[in-house]
């Protein structure tokens, strides 16, 4: 489903996903899993118009400055190495190179899902100043800074940042930031701590205030014209404060890159580099609505 609206543009194409493999795929995208069996009935709704048209906000991606290549690396193609996927995106076309100083460019995909800022090879060990021996190492973060709805720029180092739609809120980003009942009474204990009306905390209270939580993670419709960012393992010390907020909701979100080899990858299937100098500039359009259809189960 992804793979296919990553070929749609505007609003008036409908894509309709159906769950091809549903002992491995939930299908959140496609039509109810009974028509997978049955597709004839699904057909038959759609000529009948028995069902309603869903409009999924879309998230587009405008590249400035330098250290980009708007040469995009399609992921979906070929199951790339660490090694190659580095050396995919220094395969460039004259085009790209003459891409490196210009901009704003809008990329030529529209993210439904989410689109993930960070560098290539995070595993990848750095040098640890203060390891008693150079054979300690620490993971290489990602150096980037954001700024929020037209905001001041802040300076994050951090394991990547994701920025989501509505439709992909309850994917890669739900998953960053939901707590568990357990981490949530531990926070409500020391919450009493200290109070002579501290109680045992009852069970259901404790699930009560968790699904609370992780519910407002979630948009409550496709169609909100806005986006989500999260903020992976964010790193705090003398230079890198904690900022205000490490996830939110905003209209536009702008980046700028200070890593040394990073992409930015829309819907886990497309991959464009994203070095020191790049800026990107995330927005969504009325336009850019990916065309769905629902129908009753």
């Amino acid at each position: 489903m992804l793979l296919t609206a990553s070929k749609v543009f505007g609003r008036h194409k409908p894509v309709i996903g159906v769950n091809t493999d549903p002992e491995r795929s939930l299908g959140h995208l496609c039509i109810p899993l009974r028509y997978t069996y049955c597709f004839s009935d699904a057909l038959k709704k759609l000529r009948q118009g028995e069902f309603r048209w869903q409009w999924r906000h879309r998230i587009r991606v405008h590249l400035a400055g330098m250290g980009f290549n708007p040469r995009p690396v399609d992921l979906h193609e070929q199951q790339l190495s660490l090694e190659q996927h580095c050396s995919a995106h220094r395969s460039t076309t004259p085009a790209a190179v003459d891409g490196d100083k210009a901009g704003p460019e809008l990329l030529p995909v529209r993210a439904l899902n989410e689109v993930f800022v960070g560098e290539s090879l995070s595993s990848r060990p750095c040098p640890n100043p203060h390891a008693p021996s150079p054979a300690f190492s620490l993971p290489r973060p990602s150096y980037y800074e954001i700024s929020i709805n037209g905001g001041p720029w802040e300076k994050h180092k951090n394991s990547g940042l994701n920025v989501c739609t509505g439709t992909g809120s309850k994917a890669w980003s739900y998953n960053i930031n939901k707590l568990a009942s357990q981490e949530v009474e531990d926070l409500l204990v020391i919450a009493q701590w200290g109070s002579r009306a501290a109680q045992p905390l009852e069970p259901a209270y404790v699930e009560q205030v968790t699904q609370h939580y992780n519910e407002s993670l979630i948009f409550l419709l496709p169609e909100e014209p806005r986006i989500f960012f999260s903020i992976r393992e964010p790193i705090v010390n003398r230079v890198f404060t904690q900022q205000p907020a490490t996830r939110g909701f905003t209209t536009k979100l702008a980046v700028r890159s200070r890593c040394w080899d990073a992409c930015m990858v829309v819907d886990g299937g497309t991959s464009f580099e994203f070095n020191d100098g790049a800026v990107a500039t995330l927005t969504v359009d009325e336009d850019d609505a990916l065309c769905t259809v629902l129908l009753e189960e």
